[in-house]
């Protein structure tokens, strides 16, 4: 009963810690927060523009020297000015070392399940794909990797990382902006594709979805 009882309080304390983290992170893409969203921003860009001049180990190494010597600095610094005060104030830092970072086993199990979960289910999504089990899905998979072929003949992985970042931070902005027009073009655009696939469907043999 007790055991029931704590994994529950685990659980909760996990789908509280997520949540809060959407939150977060959807405050920091939609730009609530300037500043914040501002130096989130501008760190990752820096960070993948770092990488396209440097190698993943050379900046990893400065990203810890540069904050090796903060750290160091601050901790000798506040060493000497607790000297000169003769104050005993303690670790400049204890606030954030007393913080508890160790995750529960239940926790683990809970992030493996999910993670299990997910890989399983693009397995069983990939086969279905290169299966053919649904003709006009496995179509669809072929000309969005033909496509990429072109994405990745105009632009390298961390050229599309950076693409992805800007649209992170630009495009929920622009939607929230426009939505009534963008979603009315969609809904333009979802037709026009749902038109083509039944097409697709009356005349190709064997591309019509089973009924279930």
């Amino acid at each position: 009963m007790q055991a029931s009882t704590m994994a529950a309080a685990d659980s909760t304390k996990t789908e509280g810690f997520w949540s809060n983290w959407k939150s977060k992170a959807m405050e920091l893409l939609y730009w609530r927060n300037l500043k914040q969203s501002g130096l989130v921003f501008g760190s990752l860009l820096l960070l993948l523009f770092s990488l396209t001049q440097f190698s993943v180990v050379s900046v990893v190494a400065y990203l810890a020297l540069a904050a090796l010597s903060a750290t160091i600095s601050f901790r000798v610094y506040k060493s000497v000015l607790q000297a000169v005060q003769k104050t005993d104030e303690g670790h400049p830092f204890k606030a954030y070392l007393d913080v508890e970072m160790s995750l529960s086993h239940d926790q683990m199990q809970k992030y493996a399940e999910n993670i299990q979960y997910y890989i399983n289910s693009s397995l069983k999504e990939l086969r279905r794909l290169f299966l053919v089990q649904d003709l006009v899905d496995s179509l669809k998979f072929a000309v969005l990797m033909w496509l990429l072929t072109y994405v990745g003949a105009l632009f390298n992985g961390l050229t599309l990382l950076i693409m992805v970042v800007v649209s992170m931070f630009s495009m929920p902005v622009v939607y929230e902006k426009y939505q009534a027009q963008i979603d009315q073009y969609l809904d333009l655009i979802r037709t026009q594709v749902n038109s083509v696939v039944g097409k697709i469907q009356e005349k190709i043999p064997g591309a019509k979805r089973k009924a279930e």
